[in-house]
């Protein structure tokens, strides 16, 4: 898997964001969309994918999944899936070719650590650089070993605030 520097993806992905957010606020008008992710960090390097929180209320999660699957999204599969938590694929007329992902999110539950994670990496950018030395050391080492390292990174980060996924 190729990493991109920030300048080579982060421009296009900010405007394909403005883009889904106000589309997903027409259709979810009761939801918080947050911007997550590489993309969402400025100076991140990244696979080159858009990841996009949709926090809804937890009475109105199952709803909200159920109309975005009506808008052609569609469940990830070997994802983690909760009440609180469901990761969906972009179709392509919204993610104009790129890797879009929705997580959305039962507000008040244990995901909305995406935002606490960003947010830490905003506040630092150390942390920013060793996330990008983690991507950088484990690209070439498969699918797997990528996402193991990066989970590994991100509890690390989300202990240290007293969080974690």
């Amino acid at each position: 898997m190729k990493i991109l520097a920030a300048a080579d993806y982060q421009p296009a992905l900010l405007a394909l964001f403005d883009r889904s957010a106000a589309a997903l606020r027409a259709l979810l008008p009761q939801a918080r969309v947050e911007h997550v992710g590489a993309s969402s960090i400025p100076g991140a390097s990244s696979k080159g994918d858009l990841d996009i929180a949709v926090i809804v209320p937890p009475e109105a999660h199952a709803q909200a999944v159920a109309r975005l699957g009506e808008a052609g999204f569609q469940i990830k599969t070997d994802t983690l899936r909760t009440p609180a938590l469901c990761m969906l694929l972009a179709p392509g007329d919204w993610s104009e070719g790129h890797d879009l992902a929705l997580q959305v999110i039962a507000s008040g539950s244990a995901f909305e650590d995406f935002l606490v994670f960003r947010d830490a990496l905003r506040a630092d950018p150390a942390l920013v650089a060793a996330y990008d030395e983690v991507k950088r050391r484990h690209a070439g080492a498969g699918e797997d070993a990528y996402r193991t390292a990066k989970a590994r990174f991100i509890e690390s980060v989300l202990a240290r605030s007293g969080d974690c996924l």
